[in-house]
């Protein structure tokens, strides 16, 4: 193949302008161990690779190659006629050669073989040494090949930014101490509150029964609102919150004198002013954390979720995931009113119900034709889920801790219709998969400027303190006028590392691994642990699409309990395992503090 075939135009074969010392000598770069690349930037200058971004040609899905003219024209080894899945162009001369005949090349330009040791993979736009025989890394090399890759992105996203996340590289960490009060507080807390009652029976012998197991009475088909409530009053951040009286309901209902309180309801006054959510579930929390181990009656706040969801106030069986974010939306318009200001979902400090929940997600649309990718974000407080069935594990959990648990698991004997067994890490590896959409959902793309055949692939641009999963257990076909449940057993672990379905790893893996902080970067790099979660709720659904039943397993201090609307009963983790999960509630391993605002450093 002719060496003009390929567009290779690098600034290099000559000493820059600029490039000598004082002394007259070349400036040297250090490249590492490759002495032949270390001789070539010593020759050329301390940037031999800064016009190579216009050869860069990007593919979908981001896959970088070198541009080729024509495009389309096969390419072959100059030395044997080839055309191996692997060759080289030089990056002085253009010249093509495959890996066989690769180390004859720097001998054949005898003038000046050290300027022709150094090749481009064609196919995969990565440094080739043909003196060592292997791949050499240089910074300014994929410095280039970022910025092309990535300069297609760029159109797509200044439309739409994305919610700007906190920081965590930016905060400054503070050490966790325990409170112990002063004498003041002292006098406050012995003036103003009564002890809790043992945790033990009267005999000394008894099992210690956890705070906060208390049951909530069916008030008529209301299951699926004490299966979330149950997973809500036990989320550890969204528990510390209310416990820590951060709300608080008496002081709320002074501060709004447009809330209606529920004097006010008994004195006649019932216009159309939503019941606030937050204080209601104040309430609940008080009530359980209390000690009292009799089961409670959620009325008040079934009767405040009426009036925000006016459209579900029956007694009619409601699905769990609906309230759910119903009553998250509720509490967050609650307290986005009491604020007075507008803030994004997706920065996590508008309302507690976002700061515990809320994530944001990433979608990109790539042109088939051009490499031409659209990118925009938007926030989410759970993930839907596809009820993927793959045979075996994950791909992306390769360790060894992740194999066992899918052993244990396996053996259980859980094994859908066909033979086939699903997981939620496969469920995640499908949502993250590049998807080719159809031929009726073309988009306009800004390159081509016509529109074209794309794929989209999601990801996850910021993780939220507690991840909420949903499996799409429920199918409404609207052609063939019918809804069915999906029953096929769905394997979850108890510990989920996330980092696999990071946006930040997922543009490392499409861009080929190349050593460069990636979108989300900035948020994770500071903390390793951030992508550890660890179960601690299950919610479950038996029985048919319209008549179930939703049951709640909670885990605290490594026990796993029960909650059967007013029953709680202790079961063992393959009763968990075995359940039929619905919702799943994941909490990350490590919560970090940081400081006050207000605080003297």
């Amino acid at each position: 193949m002719s060496r003009n075939n390929l567009k290779i135009h690098l600034s290099i074969g000559k000493i820059q302008p600029g490039s000598e010392n004082r002394n007259g000598s070349p400036v040297y770069t250090a490249s590492g161990a490759c002495e032949h690349l270390s001789e070539l930037r010593s020759r050329v200058g301390p940037n031999p690779f800064i016009n190579f971004r216009g050869c860069v040609k990007v593919q979908p899905l981001g896959r970088a190659s070198i541009r080729r003219e024509p495009p389309n024209e096969l390419v072959r080894c100059g030395a044997c006629g080839q055309a191996p899945p692997r060759l080289y162009a030089c990056v002085t001369c253009a010249a093509v050669f495959c890996r066989v005949h690769a180390p004859s090349h720097p001998a054949g330009n005898a003038s000046d073989p050290s300027l022709h040791s150094i090749a481009v993979d064609i196919d995969r736009a990565e440094l080739f040494c043909c003196g060592c025989r292997d791949q050499v890394y240089d910074r300014d090399f994929d410095t280039a090949v970022v910025l092309a890759q990535t300069e297609a992105t760029v159109i797509g996203s200044i439309q739409d930014p994305p919610p700007q996340p906190e920081n965590t590289r930016k905060r400054r960490r503070v050490e966790y101490k325990p409170w112990t009060p002063d004498v003041k507080e002292q006098v406050l807390i012995v003036g103003n509150s009564s002890p809790l009652p043992s945790q033990l029976g009267n005999d000394s012998t008894t099992p210690e029964v956890q705070w906060g197991l208390r049951g909530l009475n069916n008030l008529g088909n209301t299951c699926f609102m004490s299966s979330v409530l149950q997973a809500l009053l036990h989320t550890p951040p969204l528990r510390n919150y209310f416990l820590s009286d951060k709300h608080n309901r008496y002081f709320c209902q002074r501060k709004n004198s447009s809330v209606i309180t529920r004097s006010s309801i008994d004195n006649g006054n019932k216009n159309s002013t939503m019941l606030c959510l937050a204080c209601d579930l104040d309430a609940m929390f008080s009530a359980v954390f209390s000690g009292d181990r009799t089961p409670i009656s959620p009325a008040k706040f079934l009767y405040s979720w009426w009036k925000h969801a006016s459209n579900l106030a029956s007694y009619e069986q409601q699905d769990a995931h609906e309230f759910f974010i119903s009553v998250l939306d509720g509490i967050h318009e609650r307290m986005q009113n009491d604020k007075g200001k507008a803030l994004s979902p997706g920065s996590g400090d508008c309302c507690i119900a976002h700061r515990v929940f809320s994530g944001v997600l990433r979608s990109d649309v790539m042109c088939t034709a051009c490499g031409f990718t659209s990118t925009t974000y938007d926030p989410c407080i759970d993930i839907s889920l596809d009820l993927e069935l793959s045979q075996g594990s994950s791909s992306k959990m390769t360790s060894k801790k992740s194999h066992n648990t899918h052993k244990k698991e396996a053996e259980s004997g859980k094994f859908s219709q066909n033979g086939r067994i699903s997981s939620l890490m496969g469920c995640l590896d499908h949502f993250t998969r590049p998807e080719k959409l159809g031929s009726d959902q073309k988009f306009f793309c800004q390159h081509c400027q016509v529109r074209q055949e794309s794929l989209k692939q999601m990801s996850i641009r910021k993780l939220p303190l507690v991840s909420c999963f949903h499996i799409k257990r429920f199918e409404h076909s609207v052609i063939k006028k019918m809804s069915r449940k999906v029953d096929h057993y769905l394997q979850f672990p108890f510990s989920l590392d996330m980092s696999p379905y990071l946006s930040s790893s997922i543009l490392r893996s499409r861009f080929g691994n190349r050593i460069f902080s990636f979108d989300g970067d900035e948020q994770d790099a500071s903390c390793e642990s951030s992508s550890e979660f660890e179960l601690f709720a299950v919610i479950t659904h038996t029985g048919k699409l319209d008549a179930g039943h939703y049951v709640t397993y909670l885990r605290l201090s490594n026990q796993w309990y029960k909650c059967d609307d007013a029953w709680i009963t202790q079961v063992s983790e393959n009763i968990v395992r075995a359940a039929q999960g619905y919702m799943m509630f994941y909490v990350q391993k490590m919560l970090y503090y940081k400081a006050s605002e207000n605080q003297v450093s």
